[in-house]
């Protein structure tokens, strides 16, 4: 293809991936989709190579970036089929995340995949919202491993059956399902289209000479970066489970167009939740990457192609099975940014911005007949050309909140306080932005899990700039662990106030 040519088609499949998008969230029954908007959709070759994606959820993307071939091949897959899959050691990120992939089949041959990744509040574990304080993998929820939800269009009854014995509220997944496959559907539609237009070849061609265009474009990136090696740590709060801080270590060496990231010195998998499989820190390695190239750059697999990640097996950014992960996709994945950060900033001082407030805060609750799960934002960091953000979702996640109304509306809650959290923003020349605060009263009995961080370390300033407040959580004025499980009455009161952004550079002085 001619450079316009290739534009078009760039821009062709990323509509497609938007379409899927949009058609998911109309069709989604849950406010975790519907509202929130998490969930991601993406296009990939034959061979299981990302080709596409739509601006959503950068652990979501990232992660099937880094495992699609690695599922497609183990599939011998039929026209029609549709497969699920949420199982964190063979791509995924936690178990409420679940992919649901489709082929496309063109004249008896497989051309192209669909798919795309939702959160789902029910995923069959004991405590509500699927995100326990949780030991071992089986205790999340139901593991899937690639298995048939659809075999040649036709529902796989033993699938169903198994959703709906394990699952606490089957009818609300299974409901949001029902949209996943509609968006694959749409996208299987979209994509058969562009190759109908396009011609096998010119089709098969495309898709190949958007991941080389994507990698002369990413090489080019890191031939501007000065070369060398740059260190950072930082840490995590904790696990959960045992008490005492968890370390992240990282050397970045650029240099020839190429980076490699060693996350070697890293603490050991431990026994809480915030491990991480290898594909969620190999997406927050991309997002970071991605970042500093140009925005011309295809979000696709050769973007990713002149990245190296060394995670040694057994550590916490690279956890093996039975280690349980639920907070590693949404914590410790934020806390990887932070390291990259602070170490690329090395190089470009002015470049890259002061640590965010470094967590999701993932709310999950639930009693009789309803489950719900909600990430909270805050601050975002300061930077040499500006202050950083209020109250917003930052990094790793690209969701929106929940309106109270909405919330207020599906559930026996009411939000007794939502605010901006002023003053948690660090001070500097670039004042950090501030984080949130948020009080839910549960006007019935319900359980609760808070998994945050960011709640003893606080987000570090850069360029002299000071850190950004530590969050807090609080039942009833009453502080709480960043990471604690609740069982709570009626009339309870759960307070959750999230970290601000770090600032940057030295505040200057009155008479300055």
């Amino acid at each position: 293809m001619d450079s316009i040519a290739l534009s078009l088609f760039v821009k062709r499949l990323s509509s497609i991936c938007g379409e899927m998008g949009a058609t998911l969230r109309r069709a989604a029954l849950s406010p975790n989709i519907k509202d929130r908007l998490d969930y991601s959709c993406a296009l990939f070759d034959a061979r299981g190579e990302l080709c596409a994606q739509a601006a959503h959820i950068p652990v979501h993307l990232g992660s099937m970036a880094f495992a699609m071939r690695g599922i497609v091949s183990q599939v011998d897959w039929q026209a029609g089929d549709m497969i699920i899959v949420n199982d964190p050691y063979l791509g995924g990120t936690h178990l409420p995340d679940v992919t649901v992939v489709a082929p496309l089949f063109v004249d008896g041959m497989c051309v192209a995949f669909v798919a795309n990744r939702a959160h789902h509040a029910d995923i069959g574990c004991v405590r509500p919202g699927s995100m326990p304080l949780s030991r071992t993998l089986d205790e999340e929820g139901l593991v899937l491993a690639p298995r048939h939800l659809l075999r040649a269009g036709v529902a796989d009854a033993e699938m169903h059956a198994l959703l709906a014995a394990r699952l606490r509220n089957p009818q609300a997944t299974l409901a949001d399902l029902a949209a996943q496959i509609s968006s694959n559907r749409i996208g299987l539609e979209r994509l058969g289209a562009l190759h109908e237009s396009l011609g096998a070849a010119a089709f098969a061609s495309g898709l190949g000479e958007v991941n080389d265009y994507a990698e002369a474009l990413a090489r080019s990136a890191l031939q501007n970066l000065p070369a060398g090696t740059y260190h950072y740590e930082d840490t995590l709060d904790g696990d959960g489970i045992v008490a005492g801080p968890v370390r992240l270590k990282v050397a970045v060496t650029l240099g020839g167009g190429r980076a490699q990231v060693d996350f070697s010195g890293s603490a050991a998998q431990v026994a809480g939740n915030v491990n991480c499989p290898l594909a969620v820190t190999a997406a927050a390695v991309y997002y970071v990457f991605y970042s500093l190239m140009s925005r011309d750059t295809p979000p696709c697999a050769g973007s990713l192609r002149p990245l190296d990640i060394v995670a040694p097996s057994g550590s916490v950014l690279n956890a093996v099975r039975p280690a349980a992960v639920a907070a590693g996709n949404c914590e410790t994945s934020q806390r990887i940014v932070d390291v990259l950060l602070g170490a690329l900033a090395q190089a470009l001082p002015r470049a890259l911005p002061a640590a965010s407030n470094g967590s999701m805060n993932n709310v999950a609750m639930g009693g009789a007949g309803w489950d719900y799960y909600e990430t909270i934002g805050g601050g975002t960091g300061a930077h040499a050309g500006g202050a950083g953000l209020d109250a917003v979702h930052s990094h790793m996640t690209n969701t929106l909140n929940t309106p109270v109304e909405v919330l207020e509306m599906n559930y026996p809650l009411r939000i007794r306080r939502y605010a901006i959290r002023r003053g948690s923003g660090g001070a500097g020349r670039h004042r950090g932005g501030d984080g949130i605060e948020r009080c839910y009263e549960f006007l019935g009995d319900a359980s609760v899990t808070v998994l945050s961080e960011r709640r003893d370390t606080a987000p570090w300033g850069l360029a002299g700039g000071d850190a950004g407040a530590c969050g807090r959580n609080a039942l009833n004025d009453t502080p709480l662990a960043g990471k604690c499980e609740l069982d709570l009455t009626a009339g309870a009161r759960l307070s959750i106030m999230s970290a601000g952004g770090g600032g940057w550079g030295q505040a200057e002085s009155p008479s300055e």
